[in-house]
């Protein structure tokens, strides 16, 4: 490994097959410019570059990478030289921005190879390729159209035709609101089509290698997948970029953590980050290594990975307590309800569809109410007096959102808990949303996972002022919906009265049935 003054900064020995490139430090890692090392390696048979040599170029942003051939009688043979081409990135990058972002070109090159056939014939203006190289880096950055404020963000998804999942699309969709909604700037996304996520680097390497490439030219310093993953996928993502690696799951916990305010939701917030994290930690563990190592003791003691896990499940203890405290205090309040009879109705539907704006139409309340991803992290109850007397309780819920990790639901089991109790169910769905069906089929597959599809439901399709009448006539046909804008209490008057039908008419028929 050589720098740009002509000094050698490493020496590298390996097998006659591959070597191991160790840890380079920080040295001008910044995301706008080259590491400034150029790798000059020997292939001990007669062959090109290969795949793992670009692709080790492109995850450490050398300024080239060589290979020089070695004959079998210990001359020098053909000289091969890797650069990357800034140009067809650039253009890889305008195509993407027209089309949502998708996977690379199978016919885009990001690189230049060139072959020397001996050292004599070497003629290459390295000063000037490396300096032209990043005042291209600096070009393609400063030209990315994005003026929001934040960390800006490559977006990973990878397809493995699951059922019950959203399509590719409408995922990107989705995980670039997530990453907005955590203050981050996505500025690109990649997809790629696979029985299963690769086992350490999620996507294959040779995508990622050129999805580094795309970031050292785009300036961007955080990667988002749309997988979970796994501490060993983090280990080998981390070791193989400078770049900052997250899930979506983070990016929700984030998300949460920033809207979470009452006491109960805190608590939730912190019991998922804590489920979430528990995996990471390795399991290794030794047996006896909880005896202290005093007098009579025969283990090591605790080792540090140790204490941190068993802190981690003290703290999930001690939160589980603590919410099923707060628990028996709503329960109090639900059987309160349940000796009046007061009928509770609650809105159920994906994350910015417009729950909590009906429900201040409908109860003339002031709920906090966002145009962002998970606006309502805790329960909001609003009781509702109709002329003739009636009493009805309309409660706001957490928004759903598809994939969500079982543990995840399971630490806000106390905020879904008021949907066992309740009488109807008022499906609110954002029939503006391009991918407005699909988000219907994903509620419901929630609701019936959480036990709660035989729930009496109306179909509330919102935000119809963003939609023409010919859509919104077909999707009342097709689903029986009511049609709103929730901003406007006259419009909501329709579910007052539908509610109410369907309250009474399902007391009539316990009557006949009794």
């Amino acid at each position: 490994m050589i720098d740009r003054q002509g000094l050698v900064r490493f020496v590298i020995v390996g097998g006659p097959k591959a070597i191991e490139i160790p840890e380079l430090g920080r040295s001008r890692s910044g995301t706008n410019r080259l590491r400034g090392l150029r790798c000059i390696h020997t292939h001990l048979e007669a062959s090109e570059l290969s795949n793992e040599d670009l692709n080790d170029m492109a995850s450490l942003r050398l300024d080239y990478m060589s290979a020089i051939e070695v004959k079998e009688d210990g001359r020098t043979g053909r000289i091969h030289i890797a650069h990357l081409l800034p140009q067809n990135i650039q253009n890889e990058t305008q195509n993407s921005q027209k089309s949502n972002g998708s996977n690379f070109s199978n016919k885009t090159e990001l690189w230049e190879k060139i072959t020397f056939q001996n050292l004599e014939d070497l003629s290459l203006d390295i000063e000037s390729l490396t300096s032209s190289l990043e005042e291209e880096i600096y070009r393609v950055q400063n030209s990315v159209t994005e003026i929001e404020q934040g960390e800006k963000t490559l977006l990973v998804h990878v397809d493995t035709g699951e059922k019950n999942n959203l399509s590719t699309h409408a995922q990107l969709q989705e995980l670039s609101s997530l990453a907005r909604g955590a203050g981050l700037t996505p500025v690109w996304k990649i997809s790629q089509r696979r029985n299963s996520p690769d086992n350490r680097y999620v996507i294959g390497k040779g995508l990622l290698s050129k999805a580094l490439i795309q970031s050292l030219f785009l300036g961007i310093e955080v990667v988002v997948f749309s997988n979970e993953l796994t501490p060993s996928q983090i280990k080998s993502l981390s070791d193989y970029t400078d770049l900052k690696i997250i899930d979506r799951t983070q990016v929700i916990l984030d998300i949460f953590s920033q809207r979470a305010k009452s006491r109960v939701g805190k608590l939730q917030v912190e019991l998922a980050q804590l489920r979430y994290m528990l995996p990471k930690i390795s399991t290794k563990h030794t047996a006896l290594s909880r005896l202290t190592g005093g007098i009579g003791g025969r283990g090591p003691g605790e080792t540090k990975l140790e204490v941190h896990r068993r802190k981690a499940f003290d703290r999930i203890n001690n939160l589980k307590n603590e919410l099923k405290k707060l628990q028996k205090k709503r329960s109090q309040g639900r059987r309160l309800r349940k000796r009046k009879q007061i009928p509770v109705i609650s809105l159920v539907g994906c994350t910015n569809a417009g729950k909590s704006t009906i429900l201040n139409s409908l109860t003339n309340s002031d709920v906090f109410a966002g145009d962002k991803l998970f606006a309502t992290l805790d329960t909001s109850s609003r009781r509702m007096r109709y002329p003739s007397g009636e009493e009805f309780i309309f409660t706001d819920t957490v928004g759903f959102i598809s994939s969500l990790p079982k543990y995840l639901v399971e630490s806000f089991r106390s905020t879904l808990e008021e949907l066992d109790e309740a009488n109807l169910l008022l499906h609110v769905v954002d029939a503006s949303s391009a991918h407005c069906e699909e988000n219907i089929e994903n509620v419901q597959f929630l609701l019936n996972d959480l036990g709660l599809s035989h729930k009496p439901t109306l179909m509330i399709f919102n935000k119809i002022d963003k939609i023409d009448d010919e859509k919104a006539m077909n999707l009342s046909l097709r689903y029986q919906g009511i049609m709103v804008e929730g901003r406007n209490a006259k419009s909501v008057e329709i579910i007052k009265e539908a509610c109410l039908n369907k309250i009474m008419s399902a007391r009539n028929s316990e009557l006949i049935a009794i």
